[in-house]
């Protein structure tokens, strides 16, 4: 280890400690009469403010794996890596109806997860369990790419090794347990603040150093056309460039579009918009969010200033290729501020990810069908006890898998999240689906995403299956060489068929459950008389 590396990690430490003090002394922060609860440790008392809602979603659906991944992929890719601003840019206006509505029928019944609504709204059981099922499945790779920026900047600092990937995980586990959602939703403050001030300092600092914007776009393009031609000289495709080129429009389209639909379907997305004490803090939150799109922006345009300064990622792991970067430009005791901001960046998504696949095993597997009579403090145990098991897996996928093979499963959880948009999304807005069409649409757009995503090579991993999110046309006998998000075809096949079979088991009379919410239940406000009370709960 050199000396430059050994200050950075001292300061990584620091910071790192310092925020996992704050974690554990969160679960004094507002500290309700009883913490073994759902409500409480689960969603924070369903209190938070619009401040703490802002910087607690933020900080949840902007991860350490955007901080590394987005910039790796606009490195390796080019222009179609920035297809993650305009989806962040369209999904708001997207989802703000839905989820004050969500907000406001949650609130009145209790709800917990976003099955929990399903199984409300449908009167089926079966249905729920899907959306959990699928929910959990679609979350568990997604806590482990966040494993996987702090894995990048402890090898950029030179420890190559598992072990301070593992302590950075029980340190992570231990305080998620003891305080629950309080102790994301009160680091997100540290964790926003520092990657402001470093991304901002980045994007004065390096292009001053490398001689202006222009260079290190000029550098980009020249980069790309050099690959591109060799790639043609061998008879393969191109590899990239700094402008779509018209086979990846469609693509780049869709997966926008497909991704900013996906987005509030995950319910660690859910679990901070349920933790908000109101409608007009989910809507206020709506308006504010898309500032979060412009830091974004500026993080992609990493990928391209380590194209100008000649920064080459640690071996083939190209997530590395940002903490590189801000090693090779800046001075150390920065470099280690930097990395801290990607380390504190994973905790508070992993600590929220982990917190919602354990709400949804507890609420819609353990207390449906293992437990019916589980008494509140039962349920908060038992989701204590999954978050630690949920997080320990996602250490299993880093350690005992390719850190790529993990992406390539994250690409597949966006495809997987999408077919619970009939019945949690459009479920919001209209009763007309019928439960077991809903069911068939379920099955038939996952079997249509799962053997689309099957036939897709990445040849940069050797990998023959599962190595992206592109679709080929031609596969489907089209004479084109354009590509589509599998996500949005397989919703697409989904709605369809959920569609046709709500025709057909209406016009057959077949039993369709009963609807245990009201439509003066989707406004519902924080001081309705309606709303659900719980006497534990605290002010604020």
């Amino acid at each position: 280890m050199t000396t430059s590396q050994t200050v950075e990690l001292t300061i990584f430490i620091v910071l790192f400690l310092a925020v996992s003090a704050i974690g554990f002394v969160a679960a004094r922060w507002r500290r309700p009469t009883d913490m073994l609860h759902l409500d409480e440790w689960g969603l924070g008392g369903r209190s938070f403010g619009t401040w703490i809602t802002w910087f607690l979603v933020g900080g949840d659906l902007y991860t350490a794996y955007t901080f590394v991944a987005v910039p790796a992929l606009v490195f390796a890719s080019g222009a179609l890596g920035f297809y993650a601003v305009p989806y962040t840019v369209v999904v708001y206006p997207l989802v703000f109806l839905v989820l004050i509505r969500l907000w406001s029928v949650s609130h009145r019944h209790g709800f917990v997860t976003p099955a929990d609504f399903v199984r409300a709204r449908f009167g089926s059981p079966t249905l729920a369990l899907l959306v959990a099922i699928t929910g959990i499945v679609a979350t568990m790779p997604y806590i482990a790419l966040q494993l996987v920026g702090i894995q990048a900047v402890l090898k950029t600092m030179g420890l190559g090794s598992h072990w301070p990937l593992i302590i950075a995980f029980l340190i992570l586990a231990a305080y998620t347990y003891q305080s629950g959602l309080r102790a994301p939703a009160l680091i997100a403050f540290v964790k926003d603040l520092l990657i402001y001030a470093v991304i901002l300092v980045t994007v004065i600092y390096i292009p001053y150093k490398l001689g202006g914007f222009g260079h290190i776009f000029d550098s980009a393009t020249a980069h790309f056309d050099k690959l591109n031609a060799a790639a043609a000289k061998a008879g393969k495709p191109p590899v990239g460039s700094t402008i779509l080129g018209p086979a990846n429009q469609l693509n780049y389209a869709t997966l926008a579009f497909g991704s900013a639909l996906a987005l509030f379907l995950y319910p660690h997305s859910v679990t901070g918009v349920l933790a908000s004490k109101g409608r007009n803090v989910v809507k206020r939150n709506m308006s504010a969010l898309p500032a979060y799109s412009f830091l974004l922006g500026l993080i992609a345009l990493l990928g391209f200033m380590a194209i100008a300064a000649g920064t080459t990622p640690i071996g083939t792991d190209g997530n590395t290729i940002v903490p590189r970067l801000f090693d090779q430009e800046f001075p150390s005791w920065f470099a280690g501020i930097a990395f801290a901001a990607i380390g504190i960046g994973a905790l508070v998504p992993a600590a929220i990810m982990s917190i919602a696949a354990a709400n949804l095993f507890t609420r819609n597997i353990f207390k449906e069908y293992l437990k019916r009579d589980a008494t509140p403090r039962q349920e908060a145990w038992t989701s204590k006890i999954v978050s630690l098991v949920v997080k320990f897996g996602a250490l299993l996928f880093i350690i005992f898998l390719n850190p790529q093979f993990s992406i390539d499963l994250q690409l597949i959880g966006g495809v997987i999240i999408l077919q619970t948009l009939p019945s949690v999304a459009l479920g919001l807005l209209t009763r007309w689906f019928h439960r077991w069409a809903l069911v068939a649409g379920w099955i038939a757009g996952m079997a249509a995403g799962m053997w689309m995503l099957y036939t897709i090579p990445n040849p940069k991993t050797q990998h023959l299956h599962f190595g992206g999110s592109a679709f080929a046309l031609s596969k489907l006998g089209f004479d084109t060489t354009w590509t589509i998000y599998t996500g949005f075809v397989a919703v697409v096949v989904n709605l369809v068929v959920a569609v046709l079979f709500t025709l057909l088991f209406k016009a057959l009379k077949a039993p369709d459950g009963t609807d245990a919410t009201a439509k003066d239940d989707y406004t519902a406000d924080e001081n309705d008389p309606r709303v659900t009370a719980t006497p534990h709960l605290v002010e604020g």
